[in-house]
């Protein structure tokens, strides 16, 4: 079962403001068990948005946008993979990344995986990926 949902917006690019619409596409639904909480979600979803929060996903593929924000939501994730297409800027919602740093930066085809734990996220394996 694939589910896709359009969400229209509003950008500013190059000085014009365009109406688009951001992506957010969902396949084989997924009943997760995250603090205590079930939570109805998605295997994987491939987004194209500028912001967006995790909702429990097993695995994200960030794509169609030329540079997007990801907050790693511990209160609906507690383990995600996230493959990057783009720019991308992954913050946590609480704590930090490996203790150390309030964000990363992962270039165009990185891939981390990240697990949320003691209150921090940790990295458990990624490519591509420089010092933030």
């Amino acid at each position: 079962m694939t589910i896709l949902r359009t969400i229209p917006s509003t950008r500013l690019i190059n000085g014009e403001i365009l109406e688009t619409s951001e992506i957010i596409l969902r396949t084989i639904p997924s009943t997760r068990l995250i603090n205590g909480e079930i939570l109805e979600t998605s295997e994987i979803s491939i987004i194209s948005e500028i912001n967006y929060r995790t909702n429990g996903e097993e695995c994200i593929v960030v794509r169609g946008v030329s540079q997007s924000t990801v907050i790693l939501d511990s209160k609906t994730t507690d383990h995600v993979v996230i493959k990057s297409m783009t720019r991308l800027t992954i913050k946590p919602d609480i704590g930090k990344i490996d203790e150390d740093y309030d964000e990363i930066v992962a270039d165009r085809y990185a891939c981390i995986e990240f697990r949320f734990c003691a209150g921090n996220w940790y990295i458990l394996s990624s490519d591509g990926l420089k010092n933030s």
